[in-house]
Formats: structure tokens, sequence, C-alpha cells
């Protein structure tokens, strides 16, 4: 997962996708939020982190499953506070109801890389520029916290 990227599996186009309502109906729509919430609150490298779960997330089950899974997610995520949490959280969720094949970090990275550069438009780019700036004075809110 990049910046909120888009998706490009086999069998799926690229396409933008800013919310959950933008993944084939396919993915699962309480694990794809939980993704990509933890894609939202993760720093460049925990991303990496979450390549595994891209190419589990076309997993999406029957009514019952899918609130199971949001109710556990739901039951689990009111304590949510770090990244490696959320991961913890993201792996019971995908356990539940119907799994979709796990593929190698390497193989994600690889198809990841082939779609992003077939892709027409930029994977990341920011929704506007006072998003931007807010998010920098974020960052820079959240380091100098740090160093407090």
């Amino acid at each position: 997962m990049h910046q909120r990227g888009g998706l490009g599996r086999r069998g799926f186009e690229y396409r933008p996708v800013r919310r959950v309502e933008d993944m084939p109906k396919c993915f699962s729509r309480p694990i794809c939020r939980l993704a990509m919430q933890l894609n939202d609150m993760a720093e460049d490298p925990e991303r990496q982190h979450l390549l595994p779960f891209v190419t589990r997330l076309a997993c999406a089950d029957t009514t019952q499953v899918e609130r199971e899974r949001a109710a556990y997610i739901s039951s689990w995520a009111a304590g949510l506070h770090t990244f490696e949490q959320g991961l913890k959280i993201l792996e019971g969720a995908l356990a539940i109801g119907r799994q979709a094949d796990a593929v190698a970090p390497d193989a994600v990275k690889t198809r990841m890389d082939l779609v992003q550069g077939r892709a027409t438009s930029s994977t990341s780019v920011a929704d506007s520029a006072a998003f931007s700036k807010i998010k920098s004075w974020l960052l820079a809110t959240k380091q100098t916290e740090g160093t407090a």
C-alpha cells in the first residue's frame, strides 16, 4: 500500500482508491476499512508491513461473516494505540471466514511496482495543498512532542 494508491492485482485494473467503497465488491469492507486506517496512520517504513495483506483483502464473505469481522475489529480497535496493535487486529480479522491466498512480500512488491508503472496518473497525489500543509504541521507537532 502506498499513500492511498490503487488496486493492481491480477484480475484488477488499476483505479484510485480513496475510500472503502472504491474497492471491488469482492473485497471485505471491514478489513479494507481497517487496512486503510492503518495505512493512514503509518509512517513510510511501517507501510511496508502492510504489503503482505494487500493480496488478502479480496476475501469478502457472507453478510454474517462480514458482520463478525466488523464486530471483531470494533471490539479490539477501541484500544488501538499503535500500528503494531492494528496489524494484529488485521491478522485476526482476516482469520474469520473465507481466507484469501497469501502471497510472498517480494511478489506483492513486484506486482505493485508493475501496476504503478502502468498507471496513467500518479498514485500518491495529495488531496489538496491545504491538506498537505496541515499534514506537515501535524508531523512537526508530533516530532516536537517526541523530543519534549
